[in-house]
């Protein structure tokens, strides 16, 4: 992923602020916002990955589950006329809508990585 560190299974965004000449960024994919700072990339990093320890150390303190990034569910819109048809392909090809969306999805990935 680029500009992304990546630590412990959660994600964060890696920025630049030139105006005030410092790197930012925040954890990705969870609802709780988690941000962090740092004048080197370096230290980015380690701001990060402190920012991703303190809040598992405050979820375990309090009693509550971290929320992992991407629960593997989500709602997608995609229209009267794509939904319709996405609905009549899974009926012909004998699967679930969820089954026909997760292959299209799985297929992109593949042709994105080639």
């Amino acid at each position: 992923m680029k500009n992304t560190l990546t630590y412990s299974g959660y994600y964060g965004s890696v920025e630049i602020s030139p105006e005030d000449n410092i790197f930012y960024g925040k954890v990705l994919f969870i609802s709780p916002l988690i941000n962090y700072e740092a004048e080197t990339a370096q230290d980015l990093e380690r701001a990060f990955k402190e920012g991703v320890d303190d809040y598992l150390a405050d979820c375990k303190r309090n009693n509550i589950t971290a929320e992992k990034p991407c629960k593997g569910s989500f709602n997608v819109r995609l229209g009267h006329d794509l939904h319709l048809s996405a609905s009549v392909a899974a009926h012909n090809a004998a699967t679930s809508l969820n089954d026909l969306i997760k292959s299209a999805v799985s297929e992109k990935l593949l042709q994105s990585h080639h």
